[in-house]
């Protein structure tokens, strides 16, 4: 039986998080350096989008393109977008079937339960990204960090794992597991925007 994994708390948690994002912050930065907060939703609209029809298989334009293609941006409505797409992220990812055989993501064919790893995973960063870059409280469930660092953690001394993340920052040995997994992703677990 294939393992499914539950994508709602987070889906949630992110939709929290971008319901309280105020319009004056969508030009702050963000812990992604190429980002402001707003190109940051556009991320997260895009790749909802994209990791749900790779559930779905439903292979397509939103599935073959890669996401460092173009700067993403908000566009009107993106709050109903990012609210519509991240509930359908979780149904699609709920079915048996979004987990087995292969899809696309990125325009990357890889298996379909990788690609649900990966798709959590970007939820558990990005809503991280998110939450410094806005002043929000971020706490993600234990079983979402769970997934991220078993996904993250055997490729942190890869020097080949390419320019999805930056290299993987130390931390002291007492560290939550939510610094832990944002370190494996590239980022200072102590980040904060700058002043001025």
């Amino acid at each position: 039986m294939t393992e499914t994994i539950d994508f709602g708390a987070q889906t949630a948690l992110i939709a929290h998080l971008a319901a309280r994002t105020r319009d004056e912050q969508l030009a702050a930065p963000t812990p992604c350096t190429e980002y402001a907060v707003r190109n940051l939703l556009g991320h997260l609209v895009g790749l909802t989008s994209a990791f749900r029809d790779a559930a779905a298989k439903d292979l397509g334009p939103s599935t073959a393109t890669s996401p460092g293609s173009a700067l993403p941006d908000v566009s009107p409505g993106w709050r109903d977008e990012l609210a519509a797409n991240l509930d359908a992220l979780a149904a699609a990812w709920h079915r048996t079937g979004a987990w087995e055989g292969e899809t696309q993501a990125g325009g990357i064919t890889l298996p379909a339960a990788l690609a649900g790893r990966i798709a959590l995973n970007e939820l558990v960063l990005h809503g991280w990204d998110l939450a410094r870059a806005t002043g929000l409280p971020y706490a993600p469930d234990t079983a979402s960090l769970g997934v991220s660092y078993a996904l993250l953690a055997p490729a942190a001394e890869d020097p080949a794992r390419g320019g999805m993340f930056g290299p993987a920052v130390p931390v002291p040995d007492d560290a939550t597991l939510l610094d832990r997994v944002v370190a494996l992703g590239g980022r200072q677990p102590d980040w904060t925007p700058p002043r001025g």
